[in-house]
């Protein structure tokens, strides 16, 4: 619940910056730098031991948090925070674990059915339930509504592959969840810094304008996943995957008043279905 909390407050931070790839870059020098005594300290005697496994994984999942962060920064220029982020929030969780059950062996049980169910349900009535069809009578409303949607799916479908491949290195290899997290971002930083770099004094302009939001990123986000990688260790992930939405609700709370949304009452049963769907999990 704490790292729900803490990922919808950032996901708001990253909405108001406008950014593109380059923000994943200076996010990730902030979290380089603001997490290196953390991350130096846990990884000095283990990561030298590392096997090709490991790098495997943290290879892997660099690459699908950078697909991850660009289809979700795309997706917020192109369409609302409020259909973009339930919608993948919600197919993040469905997917992976559906991947957990099929690939991984882990039990599925009604109860554990109807916990996810309810998840889904209280993402779509957060999002604003039958009001995104209703944009369809505005085309251009219509339109970002589309958007929103696909990017939002499509940010889902990365979720869900980087928490399976991570639920594999934190559970089946026992890597340290802020290795897992720290190590990937060093990477992710590789991967991105040749954008900086082609065009040094843009990306230096741009720094000026969203560098607020980049440290608020930087400083946070890793906490929200680190928290989420410990939760893998002690509980199934086709659990800790849909329980972590609970973002959802904070983010109704938040978003309801920093971005101006409305359909109070549908988020209020969206909020009741996700609790609802916690419950369910914890019991199952």
């Amino acid at each position: 619940m704490l790292a729900g909390l803490i990922h919808a407050s950032w996901n708001i931070a990253a909405k108001k910056s406008g950014g593109d790839l380059r923000f994943i870059a200076f996010s990730s020098l902030v979290i380089l730098v603001f997490w290196m005594p953390v991350g130096v300290g846990v990884g000095w005697a283990v990561v030298p031991h590392w096997g090709w496994e490991e790098w495997a994984c943290v290879v892997a999942s660099a690459v699908l948090h950078v697909l991850y962060f660009a289809a979700l920064l795309r997706g917020y220029r192109e369409a609302d925070l409020t259909v973009v982020y339930p919608i993948a929030r919600g197919s993040g969780p469905l997917l992976s674990s559906a991947a957990a059950i099929l690939w991984l062996g882990e039990p599925f049980s009604g109860i554990t059915g109807l916990g996810v169910l309810c998840m889904v349900v209280g993402v779509f009535l957060i999002t604003g339930g039958p009001s995104l069809w209703q944009a369809g009578r505005d085309p251009a409303s219509a339109e970002r509504v589309q958007r929103g949607l696909f990017y939002g799916a499509i940010t889902g479908l990365f979720i869900a592959c980087y928490t399976v491949v991570d639920g594999l290195a934190v559970k089946r290899l026992g890597m340290s969840p802020i290795l897992v997290d720290y190590m990937g971002n060093l990477l992710r930083l590789l991967l991105v810094l040749p954008l900086l770099l082609r065009d040094g004094t843009a990306s230096l302009a741009l720094w000026r304008q969203q560098w607020r939001p980049a440290v608020w990123v930087g400083v946070f986000s890793p906490v929200s996943y680190v928290l989420v990688l410990y939760a893998l260790q002690m509980a199934p992930l086709s659990h800790v995957a849909p329980a972590r939405e609970i973002s959802m609700l904070f983010a109704a709370l938040l978003g309801g008043r920093l971005l101006g949304e409305s359909h109070r009452g549908l988020r209020i049963l969206g909020a009741l279905s996700m609790v609802c769907g916690v419950m369910a999990l914890a019991w199952s």
